[in-house]
């Protein structure tokens, strides 16, 4: 229903936001790592948003991108995760660091993050599995490796989480990122 919302940023208390748009101050609720990216008081802000809507009230959830929306959108359709703890992931871990720990099934990370006990976590990397899309680059990919490249531009190119890490196994780890896509394509294509 609401898409975006831009206008100037009249007040900021954390977790809360109230953006002015023309006279009309809406209330966000926003994730600490948007709040953390925010402007100054009185200046322009623009903020995708979710609207939700309950029996006892109408909340509007700011995000400073899409990734984070998308991320937000995918926790709160499981099943026990409301907005409020999708809001508390997402403002203890980045969008990444989530891929990463669903992608690496690391519950551990996932607790650390006040409100998710260990269930919670369990459920969590079940039901994200496969549906943050930088799991295949986030898995495979270590701080010098091209690999997570590769990966991440397999599935550009349209090929499936599976299909992407099957092709990734096959390469070298010392490959470069345009010789590793051609070797994964025809790896891909027996």
């Amino acid at each position: 229903m609401i898409g975006r919302i831009t206008g100037q940023l009249a007040e900021k208390n954390p977790p809360e936001l109230l953006v002015d748009c023309q006279g009309v101050g809406y209330e966000l609720l926003v994730p600490m790592s948007t709040f953390y990216n925010l402007p100054a008081l009185g200046e322009r802000v623009s903020l995708l948003t979710h609207f939700v809507v309950r029996e006892d009230a109408q909340i509007l959830f700011g995000f400073g991108s899409a990734q984070e929306r998308a991320a937000f959108r995918q926790l709160i359709k499981i099943s026990g995760v409301g907005p409020r703890t999708a809001l508390g992931v997402l403002s203890g871990m980045s969008v990444q660091d989530l891929a990463q720990a669903v992608s690496a099934q690391d519950g551990a990370r996932l607790t650390k993050v006040p409100g998710i006990g260990k269930k919670t976590a369990e459920r969590l990397l079940l039901e994200l599995k496969g549906k943050l899309g930088a799991d295949v680059g986030a898995a495979v990919a270590a701080p010098g490796d091209s690999h997570g490249d590769i990966g991440q531009a397999l599935q550009a190119l349209g090929y499936s989480d599976k299909e992407a890490s099957l092709a990734l196994k096959s390469l070298p780890r010392d490959v470069g990122v345009s010789e590793g896509i051609k070797l994964a394509l025809k790896a891909l294509a027996r």
